[in-house]
């Protein structure tokens, strides 16, 4: 038997009010209405509910029963709304995604497109970020999460899930003697001189740099950029190269400097950074997000 709550919470209301006429107008419907859709109920029940003789009207003794356990029905079906309501309060929340230059790109967008397919009317608010802070904004609390790129120095308290795997470019500039090959190895950059960032970490360097080569031969560092354009007027120039990911050569562009992929390089993992210990259902939502983006690889292109 399927027991509609709607038509409980009609018995209810005559009962508590003693009266027909009153129930109705509480609940904005006329009393003939109400009364039959109390009989529905009694139909559905095959008993009488209420002794309608009576002034005020009281329940049946098969009423009082029936409403003793019926208004707890009634108490946790009220529970369970209400338990729904404050999850969708809580997914209503702005979420804070920070991203480093340039990588907000289609892959934030295609993060936050997968996330509002779970969370419909989730704000999020895009952060731009520091290369050097892009893990510790999200464990000082400044984002509540971030698209970060490796290395990540430290950790400790972070999660990282991976979102896509982003192939490995050099930039160089269009006077170089490798400008115009279509690919490239780790080896024909060696003996090129490298940018360097002194504000960042030296492993972060490092590894954008693939130093150490699997030739052995030593990198040589030259000038410290801090932003990707001035990373882009240094190549231009020709004081040095710059190893980066596939991302760069679809979100910048100068008249003086070319992209060629490596084929040896190992792969940029593009992660979801958010704090460990944060179990809310925004984050847990967008969570679920980076590992369906990364399950189906729907992330775009580089």
């Amino acid at each position: 038997m399927d027991l509609n709550l709607h038509l409980v919470r009609y018995l209810v209301a005559v009962v508590d009010e003693g009266h027909f006429g009153r129930a109705a107008e509480k609940l904005y419907i006329s009393a003939p209405a109400l009364s039959q859709q109390v009989r529905k109920l009694e139909h559905t029940l095959g008993v009488e509910l209420i002794d309608r003789s009576a002034h005020p009207v009281r329940p049946t003794t098969a009423g009082r029963r029936f409403l003793a356990e019926a208004r707890h029905a009634l108490a946790a079906a009220d529970r369970a709304v209400a338990a729904v309501e404050a999850h969708r309060r809580e997914l209503a929340a702005t979420l804070r995604l920070g991203f480093i230059t340039a990588s907000a790109g289609p892959r934030i967008r295609h993060l936050i497109d997968e996330l509002r397919r779970e969370v419909l009317d989730v704000s999020v608010q895009r952060v731009e970020l520091a290369w050097p802070q892009q893990a510790s904004a999200v464990r000082d609390g400044v984002v509540d999460a971030a698209l970060v790129r490796p290395p990540i120095a430290d950790t400790t308290g972070l999660r990282l899930d991976v979102v896509h795997h982003e192939p490995r470019i050099v930039a160089l500039p269009l006077t170089h003697r490798l400008a115009t090959r279509e690919v490239v190895e780790l080896a024909d950059l060696d003996g090129e001189t490298h940018v360097t960032g002194d504000e960042a970490d030296p492993g972060w360097v490092r590894w954008w740099a693939c130093d150490p080569r699997p030739s052995g031969v030593p990198v040589c560092y030259g000038p410290s950029v801090r932003t990707m354009d001035e990373l882009l007027e240094t190549v231009a120039a020709g004081q040095a190269i710059a190893i980066t990911g596939g991302f760069v050569a679809n979100g910048y562009r100068h008249p003086e400097v070319t992209f060629v992929p490596i084929t040896d390089a190992e792969p940029c993992p593009i992660s979801l950074c958010t704090r460990a210990a944060d179990t809310s259902p925004l984050v847990t939502a967008l969570r679920t997000a980076a590992r369906s983006l990364h399950a189906g690889g729907s992330c775009g292109t580089t």
